[in-house]
Formats: structure tokens, C-alpha cells, sequence
């Protein structure tokens, strides 16, 4: 049985830092395991231009500890109002990575996202032909779609249409959830990823509603049957080049969490390395973790991959921290209910 695994250091194609105090708490979670991460845009207000994005790698950079080696890959915000030579300018200027669409109203403050696609066309065409990414949240917002099918229509109803009229596009499907979308990637060509996040891996819809509603387990998309839990290991599991990690990692404080109205997120980064690894083992996959996780996204974003290494070892239960402190209150972390036998060397 395998004690010890040892991989290229992984990187994390979907993060939310926040700003101010929670940024000073949460970005050294993921400088410590990750050497690259997607930063989400979604911001108050969202970081809709290259100046912006300057501004706000600037305060990640200058809020990781002393001797981190992390480079935040910094995205835009992608609205009605849009200027396409912005985004390929700061792409060409290696300022911007790739662009984020938010269906209006999808998830946390996405307020200002795309309402009609017709009107980003162009965007999305220009895009193409620089090589610019775009990062989509794949839900459809209309009241009249259950929220457990809105992945699935939007696959139909705004992702299908969009890419055939606008071939070449790279698009990553981000935190996929079903069956559905598995299908889809699996079937889309090469210039279609797929993200998928740690929790969506490790819990289905039970976890967050029976016996008591688990407002730390509530995360959009939110998770699904345990038949779509199973699809999304089996395709990560698989070896199958074009599906990746991206965590999603969304803290919000205790507070936030635990209201009447509580947010969508989940705070995976400090656990992800050990519960994929638990994951990978249960699935007799161990060997194509390193894939998943450190090779399968510099590929799709045509980066090399990180030279460093890290090092898992298994032993006995881990005891996860049940939060990280910030000056605006307690951030809970992931805990999936299931013995984790894995955790990172520290040297």
C-alpha cells in the first residue's frame, strides 16, 4: 500500500480571495500548497478592467507571507459594457489570464454579469482570435428552472450556442456538478476544460439537507444526486486530460454563513491536498492524482508546469483546523464528514 506520493506542486484554476482582512487571512492557506491560482473577479465592486486587475493583483502580492512562492493569475470580470481591447491588451501584456462570465445573478454578487449574450458576441469573437479563455459560471438564472437542473440547461440553452458561433474559443466549464457536464467536456473538442472542485467530489445534496440543514456544505453550484457526486470522480479519476482542479474555495465568515440568509461557499483550501489524495486512493487512481491536479490545467492554459514538488504521506486520521481566524470573524473550513488519511509533509 502506498504511504508516501510525491507530485508536482499543484495549482488551484478557480479561487476567491476576497479583499481586505479575509484576503489577509485566507491567501497563505493556498500560497502554502499551490503555486499558481485563477483569482475570481468577483469583487464589490468586480474587477471589470486591466487597471483594476493590476490594482488588485498588487494587494494579493503584497499580502502573501514572507518567502511565498505563489503567482495569482488574474482574471476580468466580463459585463454588457465590455471592451474587448482591453481584454486582449491585458492578455497580450500577460496582466490578465483569462476573462470570467457570470450569468446575472448566478452566484455571490454576480449582479453585474451577462443578461443577454447576444451583447458580449463580439467580446467572446475577439477573445477567439487572441487565445484569450473564458471562464464560465454554467448556471442559468430564470425562476422557473429548479435549481438542481440549471447546469444542465445552460449547457444547452447558452454554452452550446455560444461555442458553435464562435469556434476557436477556449472556454472552461468551471466547478462542473453533473453527469450532464461531464458528458458535455468529455465530448467538446480540445479547446473545452472542465474544472471541478473538491467538494463537489467529496458531498451530494444529502450531505447539505439531512438531519439538519449544513449551511457550510451550501456552495453554488450546489451539489447534486450522489449518481452526478459519482460522475464527476469517475471522469476526474479517469485520466481523461481536459478535466482539472479548481477548487472554488469561497470563504465567508461564520456569521455569513450561519444567517438567515447565508452564502454560497465553501473554504476547501487548506484540506483540498489531503482530500483529493483520499479521494484518489478510493477510487485505486493514486497515480493519476498528479494529473488532475498539477498537469491537466498549465496544459489547457498552455503554462508550463510548476517544477517544485510536494509530498503526501498517510498515516492516521487527519484533524483538520475547524476554522481560520480574520479580523472580520471566523472563516469555518471543509470538513467532509469522512476520515482523511492523507496530509502534506511539512518542511
Amino acid at each position: 500500500m502506498t504511504q508516501t506520493l510525491t507530485l508536482r506542486r499543484p495549482d488551484d484554476w478557480h479561487l476567491h480571495l476576497r479583499d481586505g482582512a479575509v484576503l489577509r487571512a485566507v491567501l497563505p492557506e493556498t500560497a502554502r500548497d499551490f503555486g499558481r491560482a485563477i483569482i475570481m473577479p468577483n469583487l464589490v465592486p468586480p474587477v471589470v478592467t486591466a487597471a483594476a486587475a493590476a490594482a488588485y493583483r498588487d494587494r494579493i502580492l503584497a499580502a502573501l507571507p514572507e518567502g511565498a512562492d505563489f503567482a495569482p493569475l488574474m482574471t476580468l470580470y466580463l459585463t454588457e459594457q465590455t471592451d474587448a481591447a482591453d481584454i486582449v491588451a491585458a492578455h497580450a501584456a500577460g496582466l490578465v489570464t483569462a476573462v470570467k462570465l457570470y450569468p446575472a445573478g448566478a452566484t455571490t454578487n454576480s449582479a453585474s454579469g451577462v443578461r443577454d449574450m447576444d451583447k458580449v458576441q463580439g467580446v467572446f469573437e475577439a477573445m477567439a482570435e487572441a487565445g484569450v479563455p473564458l471562464c464560465v459560471h454554467g448556471e442559468v438564472t430564470d425562476p422557473d428552472i429548479d435549481i438542481f437542473d440549471r447546469e444542465a440547461v445552460f449547457i444547452d440553452r447558452v454554452l452550446d450556442p455560444i461555442r458553435r458561433r464562435t469556434p476557436g474559443l477556449r472556454v472552461i466549464m468551471e466547478h462542473i456538478t453533473t453527469a450532464d457536464a461531464c458528458g458535455y467536456v468529455r465530448a467538446g473538442g480540445p479547446d473545452l476544460g472542465a474544472t471541478i472542485t473538491t467538494h463537489h467530489l467529496m458531498i451530494n445534496r444529502n450531505h447539505i439537507l439531512v438531519g439538519g440543514i449544513k449551511p457550510h456544505f451550501y456552495c453554488l453550484p450546489v451539489a447534486k444526486r450522489e449518481s452526478h457526486r459519482a460522475a464527476l470522480v469517475e471522469i476526474a479519476t479517469s485520466g481523461f486530460e481536459r478535466v482539472f482542479l479548481g477548487t472554488d474555495s469561497a470563504p465567508h465568515t461564520r456569521a455569513t454563513k450561519e444567517s438567515a440568509c447565508g452564502c454560497a461557499g465553501v473554504f476547501s483550501a487548506p484540506v483540498t491536498m489531503a482530500c483529493l489524495a483520499q479521494v484518489f486512493e478510493d477510487a485505486g487512481a493514486l497515480d493519476r492524482l498528479e494529473g488532475f491536479a498539477s498537469l491537466n490545467g498549465p496544459a489547457f492554459y498552455r503554462l508550463p508546469p510548476n517544477e517544485a514538488t510536494i509530498t503526501l504521506t498517510k498515516g492516521a486520521p487527519v484533524a483538520f483546523p475547524a476554522e481560520i481566524e480574520s479580523a472580520d470573524g471566523p472563516i469555518v473550513v471543509f470538513d467532509p464528514g469522512t476520515p482523511v488519511l492523507w496530509r502534506i509533509e511539512r518542511v
